[in-house]
């Protein structure tokens, strides 16, 4: 991260784009050469539009100069987006039809001394004419190949960035990577330069991500950030960072809907902690945490639980079958229930979407709990994505920031006797629920203990659990010894186990 003084935001050149604009730290820096470098299909060409159209809402003339595409194209493009490029003049230097003809051929002198110097003339006449304050020149590949030489294309792009600067222009140079991978002659000439990538997973849909380069006499978020191309334009995600959304709060425990569970918890839960539910599939771990949403909404607070796994309607039956019926609470928006599909969004996206519930910049009330469920479908829908913890834990410290209470469900391979988790997130939370099957008198039952509470004290001791029309929990398992390993053995006078229902 630059740490040169910074510019008054008022003073920027904004982008049009919320999430860069946060990126860039508030904006471009006016009356200057930017370069935008990324492989065909990264989102380049939009930009430069979206720039432009943000331009013309500000009251500034721009100009946008394609050497590859033909107007029709742009047009075309912002139809898409719903934009109108009224207010943008489009100058088209691509090559004419009439190139085809084998006549019109040069033969003594060299095709790239003319068509370079025609193609600076015609930018310089046009600047001339329009005085814009934005221009965006597509591509550089083009000029590169006119130029032929390293040498004249350098002296050329700074003869250009002169002609602008004196004329109050901001530039947006693109380039499409077509070059020699290692050419850094135009990065050092620039400003500031913005790298856009489009990446093609094996599995799922195509990602996106940006990374500011360089930016002269500014404070911009270093890093990657993802960003999707949607009808209106990129949409860019800002790389999370806890330590930017610190706010003070009070000390306070937050109580679910089961006290049994609670004592367990030494009194309840910590304000701005993260409690892991780890334990085999099927052992409860989804219905306590969304035990802990209904509690919430019961006091007026707002929820957020985030599926990978589990379908709406089968969490909203489940839960309604136990006597925690939230349908009517997400009706009113006091639980909401995204599901989400991890083929199709980025780590990134997925931050946005959860601090945006957390701010309420949804549309609904800030959230005060969130559940992720689970961390099997985040950590493990998305193989190729690299460092899904750290951008995790970061998450994780940005809520305890927030003052909101995380519930993370993971589930371990296995369902008795010695289990493993498929990594190990352990340390990531304040206070880790254990849930385990167990076998007694010919039935399989289920135990919770919490292993784990970094802000105090908690019972050490082992509970039943129970779904039978209700969500119970027993009295300590005092009589039995091996609980946790799936087979245990009965060394006391009373078992407390609970009966089920009708029995």
């Amino acid at each position: 991260m630059s740490s040169e003084s910074s510019q008054p935001s008022s003073a920027l050149s904004q982008t049009g784009i919320v999430g860069l604009d946060d990126v860039l730290g508030g904006g471009l820096t006016p009356c200057r050469l930017y370069l935008v470098e990324g492989n065909p299909g990264s989102g380049k060409t939009t930009l430069g539009l979206q720039y432009l159209t943000e331009g013309v809402r500000c009251g500034e003339r721009g100009i946008y100069v394609t050497l590859s595409e033909t107007k029709t194209e742009l047009m075309a493009i912002g139809r898409s987006h719903n934009w109108s490029l009224d207010g943008i003049d489009i100058i088209e230097l691509a090559a004419s039809e009439a190139e085809l003809d084998p006549e019109n051929q040069y033969t003594m002198f060299q095709p790239a001394e003319l068509e370079l110097n025609v193609t600076t003339k015609t930018i310089i006449d046009e600047v001339e004419r329009v005085k814009p304050k934005r221009i965006v020149i597509d591509s550089l590949s083009e000029m590169r190949l006119l130029a032929q030489s390293p040498l004249r294309y350098r002296r050329q792009v700074l003869a250009l960035k002169q002609f602008f600067t004196g004329r109050e222009c901001t530039v947006l140079l693109l380039d499409d990577r077509t070059s020699d991978a290692a050419d850094l002659q135009l990065q050092s000439i620039a400003h500031g330069v913005l790298s856009l990538e489009h990446l093609s997973p094996e599995y799922g849909a195509e990602r996106r991500r940006l990374r500011v380069i360089k930016l002269r006499g500014r404070r911009f978020r270093g890093g990657y950030h993802d960003f999707n191309i949607d009808t209106g334009g990129l949409v860019v995600f800002p790389r999370l960072i806890a330590s930017e959304h610190v706010l003070n709060r009070d000390l306070a425990r937050v109580q679910g809907s089961i006290p049994e569970i609670d004592e367990l918890l030494g009194g309840g839960i910590d304000v701005g902690t993260s409690v892991l539910l780890i334990g085999p599939a099927g052992s409860g771990k989804s219905t306590v945490a969304a035990s802990y949403a209904y509690a919430a909404a019961q006091r007026g607070e707002r929820a957020a639980l985030f599926l990978f796994d589990e379908r709406i309607e089968t969490l909203l039956k489940r839960m309604a079958g136990l006597g925690l019926d939230i349908a009517p609470y997400c009706a009113s928006g006091l639980i909401t229930v995204q599901q989400v599909d991890p083929a199709e969004l980025s780590p990134g996206e997925f931050s946005h979407a959860v601090r945006r519930a957390v701010d309420g910049e949804d549309g609904h009330a800030k959230a005060k709990i969130v559940v992720i469920d689970s961390l099997n479908g985040y950590l493990h829908s998305m193989p190729e994505e690299r460092f899904l913890t750290a951008q995790m834990h970061e998450l994780l410290t940005y809520l305890g920031h927030q003052g909101v209470v995380s519930f993370l469900v993971m589930a371990q391979h296995g369902m008795i006797g010695a289990m493993q988790a498929p990594v190990d997130t352990t340390y990531l939370a304040d206070a880790v629920i254990l849930f385990r099957y167990f076998e007694s008198e010919g039935h399989v039952r289920q135990a919770l203990s919490v292993v784990k509470k970094r802000s105090g004290r908690h019972e050490r001791t082992i509970r039943e659990l129970l779904f039978d029309g209700t969500l119970r929990v027993g009295a300590p398992l005092s009589g039995f010894q091996g609980v946790l390993t799936g087979t245990p053995a009965f060394h006391g006078r009373q078992k407390n186990l609970l009966r089920p229902a009708g029995e």
